[in-house]
């Protein structure tokens, strides 16, 4: 009589085996990077929530497209400027402090875009929280040192995918508020639970682990010399490093300036020529939350298998593809043309972060980071000014059509320029 091994006992090894296997394949979820993810969910839902009508909330204080475009630029200035000593800081005096210090003070921030009783003081708040940006070199150089290389691809993907989960049901939330509480409350209700959120998690960034070994200590005296040395050093690191990380910072400054025109007025092209109700837009946010939810983890492990430039290249191209769906869709067009929005911002996001990690050594990622935030900010600041411009003064499609002007000849230099590096980091 020939045995054959119990069907139970041969499942739940099977199951084991995928088990210990996706505890295998999601190991590096620990610590700093666990810690940060957390705090993202938290800030990421309220942020959503809070910003979902902006646009309009900004319109009813007495605002129009060009004020909408002035508000977003002021704060990219702003944070532009603290962008510089942020990196140095970072590098030089460790990230934890400014991390956290600067959390609480950007949930301070959100109480005056709270109780704002028009738009100037929207404006205030918008440079405030711009400056209290400076923490964003630390945070971007903390996450890369968290992350192994092999799993950088990976990793970027799941803060895209954990970030668009926290936020999915956010824009339904902001609808529902809107509905029952009108614009301007229920938008002030969102701004004064962001600021609950971000203070939630500054004290949980209290718990992170230093990654910058023997951090200097700064002195007043230091502090007023730092901005001139942090611009200085902050420039010459670019002669550093590999010639790839320099085209791929050219090319990722032009495409903020690029998208940078269609932030501010998306919402209004939508509601004005499209026809979208505020209803509909918080639906086609969940469905680009939803899209991105799902091919997060895919995208990650297609960017580590085959590397960065590929991806990279192939999400310029689905931007080329998704521009006609804005400019001449209705609300089941955007919403069938979600997925094509959230994989390029993936394997944009993914592809990029993983390939500066790879190429950036940790002691000059905070430099890079703050010189980088500094001149997207800064193209921000002006993409933002002219997409109002454009909208109000010269045609409501135009912010969108320059896309092109852009996308293109990037696409074509990322294919010549754009190169892998060999060498494994030690």
């Amino acid at each position: 009589m020939t045995e054959h091994p119990p069907k139970n006992k041969a499942t739940k090894q099977g199951n084991n085996g995928i088990i210990s296997k996706i505890i295998s394949e999601f190991s590096f979820i620990r610590g700093n990077f666990l810690l940060l993810i957390i705090s993202w969910i938290i800030i990421d839902f309220f942020d959503e929530l809070s910003r979902t009508y902006t646009p309009l909330y900004i319109e009813a204080l007495g605002g129009s497209a060009i004020i909408i475009g002035l508000i977003g630029s002021a704060s990219m200035i702003s944070s532009a400027l603290v962008q510089f000593p942020g990196g140095y800081l970072a590098d030089k005096y460790g990230r934890k402090r400014l991390i956290t210090t600067m959390t609480f003070m950007m949930a301070l921030s959100q109480i005056l875009y709270a109780i704002a009783p028009n738009w100037e003081v929207l404006l205030i708040a918008a440079i405030i929280s711009g400056l209290c940006s400076i923490y964003g070199p630390a945070l971007q150089a903390i996450t890369m040192d968290s992350l192994p290389k092999e799993r950088r691809g990976m990793g970027f993907s799941i803060i895209n995918m954990i970030t668009s989960v926290a936020t999915t049901p956010s824009p339904l939330i902001a609808a529902y508020l809107y509905t029952k509480l009108g614009l301007v409350l229920s938008v002030r209700i969102g701004y004064l639970l962001f600021f609950l959120a971000l203070t939630t998690a500054a004290i949980l960034r209290l718990r992170l682990k230093e990654t910058i070994k023997n951090p200097e200590k700064i002195t007043p005296k230091e502090l007023i010399k730092l901005y001139p040395n942090a611009i200085l050093d902050s420039l010459r690191v670019w002669k550093t490093v590999p010639s790839t990380s320099t085209f791929l910072f050219i090319s990722e400054i032009i495409m903020q300036f690029s998208f940078a025109m269609i932030n501010p007025i998306i919402l209004l092209y939508l509601i004005e020529d499209l026809k979208i109700t505020p209803t509909q837009w918080s639906y086609i946010l969940t469905g680009l939350s939803i899209s991105m939810i799902t091919l997060a983890i895919p995208s990650g492990k297609i960017i580590d298998k085959i590397g960065k430039k590929i991806p990279l290249i192939f999400s310029n191209i689905l931007i080329a593809l998704t521009m006609p769906l804005l400019l001449y869709g209705n609300f089941t067009i955007l919403l069938i043309g979600m997925p094509l929005a959230g994989l390029s911002n993936i394997l944009s996001y993914a592809a990029t972060s993983a390939l500066f990690a790879d190429l950036i050594p940790r002691e000059k990622r905070g430099k890079i980071s703050g010189s980088r935030n500094f001149f997207r900010s800064i193209a921000g600041s002006a993409g933002q000014l002219l997409g109002g411009i454009l909208y109000e003064k010269i045609d409501h499609q135009a912010p969108f059509l320059i896309q092109y002007v852009f996308i293109i000849p990037i696409t074509i230099l990322g294919i010549i320029y754009i190169k892998e590096p060999r060498k494994k980091e030690e």
